[in-house]
């Protein structure tokens, strides 16, 4: 039986969809077989940031309304032998989706693939609720942003009073910034949302241009970013990895203790 995990944000533009892309690329990376749902109905990118949008026919909500089956909907990355992509339906409204068909197809996927990682819908409105509604745990990704912060605090509170446990995974960390006093620090915003840990992913032009490209940074072993979202699926993995020194990344140092 694999485990489900929704990646979820308070905002938009936190960087929580490329999350989702790096972090499958890196759980199939270690031999896991990874299959990642975007559940964005309406406005679905997971297939651009994989460079699988010529290749989706049928999306999820096809297969909960029995119109394909599962497995003409999956989509295979043939860069890894096990890694899939199940797209969202572009043309359907979140609200047009029953929460629970949802919760029949991801349970479904579970008895074939060792992780579901499901990509959420920004914020806490219904296609929220339609997309951990089948989560064994959430991955809430907060840039150091007072606005992000606040938006994912939010989210936290609603994933507590659901009864799934939450980690926190801070995007777009600048150095140089948190150095100036420009930029919330690591330990600021791990104080403010009282959650615990699971990766610090630094900013990295090379996000950009591998979104563009369809080929996630975690396959570029020289990327600082990549090595990062290599460290925090290894974590979701449960091992006890450092944070990288982000001005020598070459060089592991244990900035923040992880309880994996």
């Amino acid at each position: 039986m694999g485990e489900v995990i929704v990646i979820t944000s308070g905002k938009g533009g936190v960087g929580k969809t490329t999350s989702v892309a790096n972090i499958g690329c890196a759980l199939a990376q270690s031999g896991k077989k990874v299959v990642m749902l975007d559940a964005d109905v309406g406005l679905r990118n997971l297939d651009i940031i994989m460079g699988l949008e010529d290749r989706i026919v049928f999306d999820f909500v096809d297969v909960i309304e029995g119109k394909c089956r599962l497995k003409q909907a999956l989509v295979k990355d043939k860069r890894f032998s096990e890694l899939y992509l199940l797209a969202a339906s572009q043309t359907k409204n979140k609200a047009d989706v029953a929460i629970s068909g949802v919760k029949k197809l991801i349970n479904e996927l579970k008895e074939s693939f060792d992780y579901v990682i499901i990509d959420c819908a920004a914020g806490i409105e219904y296609g929220f609720e339609t997309a951990v509604s089948a989560a064994d745990r959430a991955i809430v990704v907060a840039t150091p942003e007072i606005t992000s912060v606040r938006d994912a605090d939010r989210v936290l509170d609603r994933l507590d009073s659901m009864g799934i446990k939450a980690e926190i995974l801070i995007n777009k960390v600048r150095p140089l910034m948190v150095k100036k006093g420009t930029l919330l620090g690591v330990d600021n915003v791990i104080e403010a949302l009282a959650t615990e840990l699971l990766g610090v992913i630094p900013d990295d032009e090379e996000i950009i241009a591998s979104s563009n490209s369809g080929v996630p940074v975690v396959l570029n072993k020289d990327c600082v970013a990549g090595m990062a979202y290599m460290n925090t699926a290894k974590r979701i993995m449960g091992e006890k990895v450092p944070v990288l020194d982000f001005y020598n990344p070459k060089k592991r140092c244990c900035l923040f203790n992880f309880r994996k």
